[in-house]
C-alpha cells in the first residue's frame, strides 16, 4: 500500500514537467504564439523562438532579445512590424457565449416590451379619467372639491377654466 501512495505522489509531482512542453514562436502579423503544438509549416525557422522541450534561446552579444524593443533606426526596427494596440481577434467562435448574448438581447428586448405596455396601459387609463372629467366639467353642473382642511368648496367659473385646460393638457399627452 505504501508503494502505490508513492507512485501516485511521483506521479503528481511528474504532472508538471509535461506541461513544460510549450512552443513559441512569431506570426505573420508579428504577435507571439504559445502553444502546447507545432507551428503551421508556413512559419518561417527564424521565427520560432522556443520548441518543445528546449529552454529559450539566449540572445548573443550585441543583438536584442526578441522581447526587447529595438532602438529607433535600427534594421531591426524596421524589420519588425509594428504590433498593434487592439487586442488580437479571437479565430474560433465561442457559440456558448453567442448564444447567452442573444438569450440576454431576448430577455432584455422582453422586458423592455412588458415597460412600453405597462407605459401605454397607464397612458390609457389616465386618457380615459381625462375624458370623463373633461365631460363632466363641459356639462356645467355644479362641482365640488375638497381643500386641505377637508371642507366642500363649489368651484368658481375661474377654477372650472383653470381645471378645464389641466384636463385638456392631459388629454393632449395621454391621448394619442
Amino acid at each position: 500500500m505504501k508503494f502505490m501512495h508513492w507512485l501516485l505522489v511521483g506521479c503528481v509531482v511528474a504532472l508538471p514537467l509535461s506541461a513544460s512542453a510549450q512552443w513559441q514562436w512569431i506570426d505573420k502579423d508579428g504577435k507571439k504564439v504559445f502553444s502546447d503544438q507545432a507551428p503551421p509549416p508556413d512559419v518561417p525557422e527564424k521565427n520560432i523562438l522556443r520548441r518543445s522541450g528546449t529552454p529559450p534561446p539566449r540572445p548573443a552579444a550585441g543583438i536584442a532579445a526578441p522581447d526587447a524593443p529595438a532602438a529607433e533606426g535600427t534594421e531591426a526596427a524596421a524589420a519588425k512590424p509594428r504590433e498593434s494596440a487592439a487586442a488580437p481577434k479571437p479565430s474560433g467562435v465561442d457559440k456558448e457565449l453567442e448564444e447567452k448574448t442573444k438569450k440576454a438581447e431576448a430577455e432584455e428586448k422582453a422586458k423592455r416590451a412588458a415597460e412600453e405596455a405597462k407605459v401605454a396601459k397607464a397612458k390609457a387609463d389616465n386618457c380615459a379619467r381625462a375624458r370623463e372629467g373633461k365631460s363632466t366639467l363641459d356639462s356645467g353642473i355644479r362641482i365640488a372639491k375638497v381643500n386641505a382642511k377637508g371642507e366642500r368648496e363649489i368651484m368658481d367659473d375661474g377654477a372650472r377654466a383653470a381645471e378645464q385646460k389641466r384636463v385638456q393638457s392631459v388629454i393632449d399627452s395621454d391621448c394619442k
